[in-house]
């Protein structure tokens, strides 16, 4: 027997009926950081393309949490100047970076980076 809810029929009512759903108490974020806070956090981390990372992976770079922020940092700055899709220099390494989508798309470093012509960007940044 289906029931009727503001004339939608359901195939089931929660233990209690409708009305015991309004009891229920709100859920509220905890008071050391909220959804905001966790949400504004999360857009700002780079992430690593496939590509970028099956590069990194076949040449052997390591990125620390250093390196990562201060990548972090250089694309924060090329944001900041109105860059789409920079070059990021960090130490022996570049990273072509989506600035809007805050991704690497690709990656290099050492001896990759002799002779090679970096195309499709409109900015550079040095890391620092």
């Amino acid at each position: 027997m289906a029931e009727y809810v503001n004339g939608v029929s359901v195939p089931f009512l929660p233990v209690g009926g409708v009305d015991g759903l309004k009891q229920r108490s709100p859920v509220e974020a905890t008071p050391e950081q909220s959804f905001d806070e966790v949400f504004q956090t999360e857009l700002k981390e780079l992430t690593f393309s496939k590509h970028a990372q099956q590069r990194l992976e076949s040449r052997n770079v390591q990125l620390d949490k250093a390196d990562l922020q201060r990548l972090g940092s250089a694309v924060d700055r090329a944001e900041q100047k109105g860059a789409q899709e920079s070059l990021v220099l960090l130490r022996d390494m570049a990273f072509v970076v989506s600035v809007r989508n805050r991704t690497v798309i690709t990656a290099m470093g050492g001896e990759h980076l002799k002779e090679n012509v970096f195309t499709n960007i409109d900015s550079a940044v040095i890391a620092d």
